[in-house]
This record gives C-alpha cells, structure tokens and sequence, in this order.
C-alpha cells in the first residue's frame, strides 16, 4: 500500500494514488517508455489552470517530458488499471493497453481527478503485437471532440496536451507518434466491475465498489444498502449523459462496456462524430458493421451495459442470489424511465417549452419524423427555430412542416411564459456550431500531412462558445458537400 506525500511540485502537480491502494489485481505498476523527440503541439491552459498547474512551466522543456511520459512528475506512482468489456457484445478481459495512469491531481478546490497518458508505450495489458503508442490524428481527434462536449455542458474526461514523439507509427498509414494527456473523473468503468466479477474474490469486489462510492457519490453514508445505492445513481448519470448525446446528436462509436465510466463522464473518443442529417441508423464506425452502435441504438445500449454492471454486483446487493437478481432487475428497469423523461425534458427546452402537457410528446415526434423523412440537419433545423424568421431552406418550406409549425405555435401560446423567454431558454440549448465531421476532417489532414495546426487551432476556438451566434463562425454551421459515400471513423488502435 502506498500513501499520498500532498507534496506539490513547483509545476502544481499534487498527486495522490488512491487507486494504487486498491488489491493490486486491479492494476500492474507500468511506467511509460521514453520517446526520442517530444514536442508540445497544444496545452490546455484553461484547463491546466483549474489543476493547479503552472502553465508556462508546462510548456518548459521539464513539462513537456512529463507529458511525454520521458519524465515522471513528483508524487506520481505511474500503473495501468486492469478492467474487462463486452466488447461489440462479446466478453473480452482487457487492461490499458496504450495508457497509463500517472495518479490523482488534487486541485485548488479540493477535487481529484486522473491524470492519465495516452500512447505513451506498451503496458502488461497490451496485445501481443502492440507497440503501446498512439498515432497524432486520433490523439487530436479526442483532444477536439472532447473539448467540445465540455464546451456543450456534456459530462466529459478533458484533453490537458497533445505531444508528437518524433516516432512514426505505421496502422493504415504512416502516422507522427503523438500522445495525449487525459483528464478524468475517474477511470472506473463498467468493465472494470466486469473484470472484478470474473476474476477477484468478493471481497475485492467490495473494495472496488467502496472504492468507487467514496470517490463518486456523496450520500452513501445515510443508506442501508450502500452497492444498491451505486447501481442506482451509476444508472441515473448514465441515462442522463446519453439523453445529452441524443439532443446534440452525438455518436459515440464504442459502447463497449469497458467504454462506459461509472462517473457519468463521456470516455473514449476513437470512431465518434455528429449527425448532419438527422437519420437514427447513422453508424459512423467502420467497425460497426451491424450498426449495433448506431446513433438509435445508443439509449437501448446504455441499459444492456448497466445490466452488466448489476450482474457484476450482484454478491454485494444481496446474499441470497434470486433476491438479489430480484433487486437488479427492478433498478435497471428504472433506466428507460429515467432516460426517457431527461431526454423528453431536454427536447421541450431545444423547442423553448417550459411546462408539460400530454401531447407534447406526439408534437416532437412530428417534428423528428418530418426530419427524418426529409434529410433535415439535426442542429441547423434547431437552431433555425430560435430564430423569429426561419432560414429559406426547403425543409422550412414543405407543407408539412407549415401544419406542424401551426401546432407547435399554439403550443407556446398555451404557456404562461413570454416567447422571449422561450427563444432565450432555446438559444442557451440548440447550439449554432458542434465540431462538423468535415470541418474536424479538414483539421486532422493538415495536422497529419502537413505539420499545420492552425486549422485546428482555429476550429478549437469557434468550439469554445457553440452557443453564441457569430457571423464569422457561419462556415461552421455548413454541410458537408454530399456525397455517396458514407462517413467512416476508425478507432485509431
């Protein structure tokens, strides 16, 4: 067992290892291996800021090897956590592969959250043939996309820097090696419950899921059954994260069980993207081939995984098997409900209704079925109805959607709430600009071939307020030119 030193670094690091405390089954001590040419390609300094550190001293040629794994900072006991995963439904046992886990920053106000590198070399848990590092694109690719959630008020890990390593990487192309400091909640997933089922006695068990509670949720004190008290609030931050996924349109690619963190926090950003056209079955993953994670599937997912994490815990819920098979089955049939009134409350608020009435539920899917009949784009088509003139598309155009406008008018009319009320509630939910697959695409080609970050850097910038109309931003809220050929993402492994 190790304990925290607290003893803060002149960089601002102040790390604990709490999970080091844990039964060392869950983890293998791993330390990173040096890499011959780091450079810094991108800092977060807002970020860095609400950790502690010391941005400029970041960016010094000491910070820079931290970040690159070359150097370990102080207090840091560097391990790679073990976990499982259903994995496009098949039971797989797994562990961080290509990342390693550096220790928890506590930070000015008193959270603590992972430091974790990603590609920064092979790990116990790496595949035979690994070689633990991660290519620049993809490492960018999560640096953008999660910058955005966080910037669209989704529960997200962030993105602290991107190095290049002055390695080439050969997957489906040669690649600049790069790796990518990430910031979490915690690293605690579904399969790592998963895992401990499988291969830890229960006592183990009982310390990961202590473990977890004390870190996570408050309130645990005051219940009789604390692990029953896990799976409930793990399946609320579940169904509330995904029902955001849905309003934006956001689809996450992997939703394997080892994907999906018991913070509540969105993890994992490799074959992720946005709906333009609004389409259920959109699968962006070149993985995908059934569709089993289309953007329509993702709510129906979310309960099969929390089903799995019940099943993990079922020895801590209660002693006698069928009782406790009893309580998990009732909780997780409490997922669809809890999904179902954060996502119906969320589409109320992007079509600036305040109060509830039976019908609104038949006025949304009026409005989604027409978009989805007409090949409306999802944000654009909401955003547009914040507006007091509606753009001269021709969705805006069809007959059908004139009736259902008509409806959707009274609607309003029947609240107490003054339409300026409602315009401000939906310019503050439907945002202007989300990161365009294209526009992303656009950013990680000039990164990849040719050096040039400033399209990026620049993309970085209009995603920071997605919420503000910018006439200089307008290129942003484009669609792509249309093609035949559908959009494919890769898991960057």
């Amino acid at each position: 067992m190790l304990t925290n030193n607290n003893k803060k670094s002149e960089m601002g690091w102040n790390l604990d290892n709490s999970y080091s405390r844990l039964p060392e089954v869950f983890f293998s001590s791993t330390k990173p291996s040096p890499v011959s040419s780091p450079k810094l390609v991108i800092a977060n300094h807002n970020l860095a800021n609400s950790l502690g550190l010391d941005v400029e001293k970041l960016q010094s040629k000491d910070g820079v090897n931290i970040l690159a794994g070359n150097k370990i900072p102080e207090g840091s006991y560097p391990l790679a956590q073990a976990y499982a995963g259903h994995q496009f439904g098949h039971f797989t046992m797994l562990g961080d592969g290509r990342a390693i886990l550096l220790g928890e920053q506590i930070t000015p106000n008193g959270d603590k959250v992972d430091i974790q590198l990603k590609g920064p070399g092979k790990t116990p848990y790496s595949r035979i043939k690994a070689d633990g590092r991660a290519a620049i694109g993809p490492m960018l690719r999560e640096y953008i996309i999660s910058e955005a959630m966080h910037a669209l008020r989704i529960p997200t890990t962030r993105s602290l820097a991107v190095v290049t390593t002055g390695e080439i990487l050969f997957r489906n192309t040669k690649q600049p090696g790069a790796i990518l400091t990430r910031v979490a909640a915690s690293h605690l997933r579904v399969g790592t419950f998963e895992y401990a089922s499988k291969k830890c006695t229960v006592e183990e068990l009982k310390a990961l899921a202590d473990y977890s509670i004390q870190r996570h949720f408050s309130g645990y004190e005051s219940v009789d059954n604390p692990y029953l008290f896990l799976l409930r609030e793990v399946i609320k931050r579940q169904a509330s994260l995904i029902s955001k996924w849905q309003l934006v349109g956001f689809v996450h690619g992997v939703m394997n069980t080892d994907n999906m963190t018991i913070s509540g926090e969105t993890i994992d950003y490799g074959p992720c993207a946005f709906l333009d056209v609004y389409n259920t079955s959109t699968v962006f993953s070149s993985i995908d081939t059934y569709g089993r994670y289309a953007y329509g599937n993702q709510p129906g997912i979310g309960g099969w995984n929390l089903a799995r994490l019940a099943e993990s815990l079922l020895p801590l819920l209660h002693e006698d098997n069928e009782k406790a098979k009893q309580i998990a089955q009732e909780e997780i049939e409490k997922y669809n409900v809890i999904y179902y009134h954060n996502l119906l409350s969320g589409l109320r608020s992007k079509l600036g209704i305040f109060n509830a009435e039976d019908q609104d539920e038949s006025l949304i899917e009026g409005l989604l079925s027409l978009m989805h009949k007409h090949s409306a784009d999802l944000t654009n088509t909401f955003r547009s109805l914040t507006t007091d003139k509606l753009e001269s598309s021709d969705f805006f155009k069809l007959e059908e959607f004139a009736q259902w406008y008509q409806l959707y008018q009274a609607r309003l009319k029947r609240q107490p709430e003054t339409t300026a009320s409602s315009k401000e509630m939906m310019r503050n939910t439907n945002p202007a600009v989300i990161p365009r697959n294209h526009k992303v695409e656009a950013a990680l080609e000039a990164a990849e071939k040719d050096g040039d970050y400033s399209v990026m850097m620049k993309l970085l910038d209009v995603l920071k307020n997605p919420f503000d109309d910018i006439k200089e931003h307008n290129e942003y809220c484009t669609l792509p030119v249309p093609t035949d050929k559908p959009y494919r993402t890769y898991c960057g492994t």
